[in-house]
């Protein structure tokens, strides 16, 4: 169950340039609390930039407390590490990656919500990791996201999700002293107009909460649905929901990762294209840069901004965190904004050439599509909604 909360205001932030320093500005105005949570945090420009905005708040006495994926951030030096925890930071490693040469299930669980939270004030929840987005070796930058800023009555159960996240993990090292947390005051009375929510995917009570969050917005669709998402491979609900909106006249647009970033998953979801395109479906693949966008608008005043894709490790996996919001003004920010990107950066996918792909890459597609579900089953993660059932060749099963 999704729990709105009015009075809000959200900012929409666009890429690295938006978002870094609006974080780093909450950070040095923190004066009591920081929550920060992150898959990868890199030792580049911007990793440094943020680590140092920490490291100033402890040294204030501002209670730091930075939790980092052990697989997304394994390359983090130690010594940059040591560097934030002599200085007060209060640092935590989400399942570390202490063998990484064994095959384990529970390796497949990371972190995944990039969150941030500054003395309840103000909070950030979006798709960016603390990674330079204009270091893309071989590629254009910057990476095409989105976070948003969050002030008003919804920081305080954002600050909660992250206090409660921060608590299972210290147990686990225990770090019983890091449980203990100051109080910090409620903001008073409103920021703004906007009634939004926060919802989170983990492995316990809200194992399907995110999906059924766009599930609801695409049932109710009436108009218009436009997902930008950067792996996308859905199960069978999710492909189902989709035809069914196209099929009584709501225009859907998938803007789609164009760049191969990962083999498998780049092709793996390529394998869904006919399907989509013979609902009517309309299909357009981000080749400016790399898309790590996971958004959505629906009728102009619904929209969602995080960090889970719609892709099994995002849906049956990992940990995430999305905003949805219901606001017609900031649905409509955004969907110019994904509307200018595929001008100048995508490609539509075209039904007649799509049927005249070469074998070689239909053969890629399926093979790698077959894979990633062998693997996911192998995992012991293998979901009624999310399994392939047979079919001919150039489709799979809705």
């Amino acid at each position: 169950m999704i729990h709105f909360v009015a009075g809000n205001k959200i900012t929409l932030l666009h890429n690295g340039q938006e978002y870094f320093p609006a974080l780093e500005a909450a950070l040095d105005r923190a004066r009591r609390t920081i929550y920060l949570e992150t898959y990868i945090f890199e030792q580049d420009a911007t990793g440094r930039r943020i680590a140092e905005a920490l490291i100033r708040a402890a040294r204030r006495g501002v209670r730091v407390h930075l939790l980092i994926d052990g697989f997304g951030s394994r390359a983090l030096d130690k010594g940059l590490m040591n560097e934030m925890m002599a200085a007060g930071v209060r640092l935590l490693v989400y399942r570390p990656e202490r063998a990484p040469w064994r095959i384990r299930r529970h390796r497949l669980r990371r972190l995944h919500r990039k969150v941030a939270v500054a003395d309840r004030q103000i909070a950030f929840v979006g798709g960016i990791n603390v990674i330079d987005d204009m270091d893309t070796p071989g590629q254009r930058p910057p990476r095409f996201d989105y976070a948003v800023a969050v002030e008003g009555p919804l920081v305080a159960a954002i600050f909660a999700s992250s206090k409660h996240l921060w608590s299972l993990v210290a147990w686990t090292y225990l770090h019983r002293g890091w449980l203990r947390e100051r109080p910090v005051a409620l903001p008073h009375g409103t920021a703004g107009a906007t009634r939004a929510a926060f919802v989170v995917r983990d492995n316990l009570r809200h194992r399907r909460d995110i999906e059924q969050a766009y599930l609801a917005a695409i049932a109710t669709a009436r108009s218009e649905i436009i997902l930008a998402n950067a792996y996308f491979l859905p199960g069978v609900n999710f492909r189902r929901a989709l035809v069914e909106a196209a099929a009584r006249g709501v225009k859907v647009t998938l803007l789609l990762q164009g760049r191969v970033e990962y083999f498998l998953l780049h092709y793996a979801s390529r394998a869904l294209y006919g399907n989509f395109l013979d609902a009517g479906i309309e299909i357009q693949e981000y080749r400016k840069s790399f898309l790590h966008a996971k958004v959505a608008v629906v009728d102009g005043h619904w929209a969602t901004v995080g960090s889970s894709n719609i892709d099994p490790f995002s849906l049956l996996l990992s940990r995430e965190g999305n905003v949805v919001i219901e606001d017609e003004r900031f649905a409509q920010e955004l969907k110019q904004s994904l509307l200018a990107a595929m001008a100048d950066g995508a490609t539509p996918i075209r039904p007649d050439s799509w049927a005249r792909q070469p074998l070689r890459l239909r053969l890629a597609t399926w093979l790698s599509y077959g894979i990633v579900r062998f693997l996911m089953g192998m995992a012991g993660y293998a979901h009624e909604d999310h399994k392939p059932k047979p079919g001919p060749f150039r489709k799979v099963a809705l």
